[in-house]
């Protein structure tokens, strides 16, 4: 990413929302943060309290309105975990030397993401977004799915007009007629088109290596000296999942609580994702496993995500090794 927005990404933290359980003595504290990506089975982690249930320490939970917000917090080590994270972020934080990795694979975008655009914009393609404002988180997840689709119709980054605003912010902008589009995700794209905005592309249109993805980060050097806790971390993941698969509509309704919307948009956000468990980490479709790791749909996707973003000028450094940010140990270890 530019120096500038990297900056912003990394001082501009706006988390909110923390909620501090009491400390109990000898304990580690992990704080573990997330974003509201609509319908998922980290709600139902989450809503279950499984994270206090299955990691033996102290868990805070702290939310965060979008992944560059969150990078501070796990530079300065006041963050232990943080997910819900697009691609983008956590690739200009590696690029920057930040020793971070994915240790979990949460699910894939399908139809939960993607350009919404306001009917009489004059906007029926993606070529259309030329000179128009399109709304955008920008250096989140987004901008890379923006420069995909530009480029797959034949326009520059720079010809559409981008408005840097968070997902809450989209929806009123969209209601006034202050923007002509925008490029978001769950919750905040299926509300859009609750109101009557036609959905011009969906993150279904990207190939699995160069997909968008919401994953789980850890500092590599607190995993590496908390292998159990992390493990810990994952398996909680992993019981939302399996929460999820066994008690469909039990599911729903935690999602929808603590997402803040109603099962029957639950139901329609979570046939968005390609959710991914503990053991499909393993998969060379998700993490891979040993020297798999380096092709595998992550790690790929990290490359190419990196390539558009150095292209577009939003990081400065091309990635040396990406599969060093990709560690698929953590969930082999969960599942023993």
């Amino acid at each position: 990413m530019l120096k500038k927005f990297l900056r912003a990404g990394l001082l501009g933290v706006s988390a909110v929302a923390a909620t501090t359980l009491p400390a109990f003595a000898g304990k580690p504290n992990i704080v573990i943060g997330y974003e509201n990506n609509g319908a998922d089975p980290y709600m139902v982690t989450q809503g279950q309290g499984l994270f206090q249930k299955d990691i033996d320490a102290n868990v805070t939970m702290k939310f965060f309105d979008s992944g560059p917000a969150a990078m501070s917090a796990l530079a300065s080590n006041s963050l232990q975990f943080m997910c819900g994270l697009g691609i983008p972020p956590f690739v200009a934080a590696i690029s920057q030397g930040l020793p971070l990795a994915i240790i979990y694979n949460q699910e894939r975008y399908t139809s939960a993401a993607g350009i919404a655009v306001r009917p009489g914009a004059g906007i029926n393609s993606v070529a259309d977004l030329k000179g128009k404002k399109i709304a955008i988180v920008q250096g989140s997840q987004a901008s890379f799915e923006l420069a995909t689709f530009l480029q797959e119709a034949g326009l520059p980054f720079l010809a559409v007009r981008q408005v840097n605003m968070s997902p809450p912010e989209m929806r009123v902008a969209y209601t006034t007629k202050a923007i002509d589009a925008a490029i978001v995700w769950d919750p905040v794209f299926d509300a859009l088109r609750a109101e009557g905005a036609k959905v011009l592309t969906t993150d279904a249109d990207l190939p699995r290596y160069a997909s968008s993805y919401n994953v789980c980060i850890a500092n590599t050097h607190w995993v590496q000296a908390h292998p159990q806790l992390a493990a810990q971390f994952v398996k909680a993941l992993d019981e939302g999942v399996t929460y999820t698969k066994q008690h469909p509509d039990k599911a729903l309704a935690i999602m929808a609580k603590q997402a803040g919307i109603d099962e029957k948009t639950a139901a329609s956000e979570l046939k968005g994702y390609e959710i991914f468990s503990a053991k499909d980490q393993l998969s060379p479709n998700v993490l891979g496993s040993g020297a798999g790791v380096a092709d595998s749909a992550t790690t790929k996707t990290l490359t190419n995500t990196a390539a558009v973003l150095l292209k577009i000028g939003r990081i400065m450094t091309p990635l040396a090794n990406p599969a060093k940010a990709v560690d698929s140990r953590v969930a082999a270890e969960a599942l023993k």
